[in-house]
């Protein structure tokens, strides 16, 4: 049976925290790690009526997508703030975990399940972000110390290619050297030049394991001055915010927005521009995000598809003639934690998964 700490394993390397927000407070909010779980919630956001649906329906796991204690608590008084279903959660026994930000963005998330259900292709993301920087090292080694070298960098963390470790490309060649009278040469004699075979061994360090990578090389290599090369790699993509992409067959706006409508179950969708106009390039962000219609108007999209947009941006996006679909917060996230709630179960057997019950849209039509 699987514990809350396996659990928030799974949902972390689905959506890592490390790729949430700075400003966000994602993960294991509350609980004991140690709890098993049969029984797992998800819902957009924690209120005091889903809090007593997880409690009554018995989970022991509840998987918010907007944090609980965002801002912070001090003090969790019955009746003030986050203490309504903060309290009733751990008199309870309920864990919480939040992903928020990591899972708006990341493969497979929020963002990922509205391209697909408006039929938004090949999407990318709207706002990309550099991934951590790398290096190359390169040092050349004779036959005998090949192993020993190359396992050493690889216990100190290199050599290390998405999900593949051990990574290295090899290359033999001829190294020279002339050791003056103060060197002691592990191979030929000092005072003449000598030639060595050897082998280039390759290898990519992420940045912050390249002192140790170097530390290693020293301590394995028999060499009295190991040659070594150490080479920036230009950074390469570590995701990013958003997504832009293609509808497969071009609709009118007036056609993308009844089908946001309709996938989404919007209760309602505001719409900037003309209806009747042609779309195709599509950049999405999902909930809170008006401010990605820069990024919008940047990528040269036809329509921005997000959950709240200010007026002032309204007026902004018909000025400059990007279209915009506003099917609402809780349409553009609830999809997906209904979504998540299938992937727990199915990746979990023997754990029972469900949406909340009682969670509503706050806002609905007149």
């Amino acid at each position: 049976m699987p514990t809350v700490a396996d659990l928030a394993a799974a949902l972390n390397a689905f959506a890592p925290t490390l790729t949430a927000a700075d400003w966000d407070n994602v993960g294991l909010l509350l609980g004991d790690p140690a709890t098993p779980v049969t029984r797992v919630m998800t819902c957009l956001t924690l209120t005091p009526d889903v809090a007593a649906e997880a409690v009554a329906e018995k989970a022991e796991l509840i998987v918010s997508h907007h944090p609980i204690l965002f801002r912070g608590a001090k003090k969790l008084v019955a009746g003030k703030d986050d203490a309504d279903v903060v309290l009733p959660l751990a008199r309870a026994g309920v864990a919480v975990y939040s992903p928020h930000t990591a899972f708006d963005n990341c493969p497979g998330g929020v963002n990922d399940i509205l391209c697909r259900r408006l039929g938004v292709r090949n999407a990318v993301p709207l706002r990309p972000r550099e991934g951590p920087r790398e290096f190359k090292l390169a040092v050349y080694v004779p036959d005998s110390d090949l192993a020993k070298v190359s396992d050493a960098l690889f216990a100190a963390g290199a050599g290390v290619i998405g999900k593949y470790e051990q990574c290295s490309f090899r290359v033999p060649g001829k190294g020279t050297f002339f050791g003056t009278d103060a060197t002691n040469p592990a191979v030929g004699q000092k005072g003449r030049r000598e030639e060595a075979d050897e082998w280039r061994l390759e290898v990519v360090v992420p940045e912050a394991k390249v002192s140790a990578a170097v530390r290693a090389v020293r301590a394995a290599h028999s060499y009295e001055e190991p040659a070594f090369d150490i080479y920036q790699l230009r950074a390469g993509t570590g995701g990013g915010e958003g997504r832009v992409g293609e509808l497969e067959v071009p609709a009118t706006l007036g056609e993308l927005a009844n089908r946001a409508r309709t996938e989404l179950g919007a209760a309602s969708v505001q719409v900037v521009g003309d209806l009747s106009r042609t779309v195709r390039k599509v950049a999405v962000a999902c909930g809170a995000a008006g401010e990605f219609l820069v990024d919008s108007i940047r990528a040269a999209a036809d329509v921005f598809i997000t959950g709240e947009l200010r007026f002032h941006d309204a007026l902004t996006a018909r000025t400059v003639g990007v279209g915009v679909i506003v099917p609402g917060h809780y349409a553009t996230e609830r999809p997906a934690v209904e979504e998540l709630a299938a992937k727990l179960a199915a990746d979990h057997p023997g754990v029972t998964a469900w949406a909340s019950r009682v969670e509503r849209d706050p806002l609905g039509p007149g």
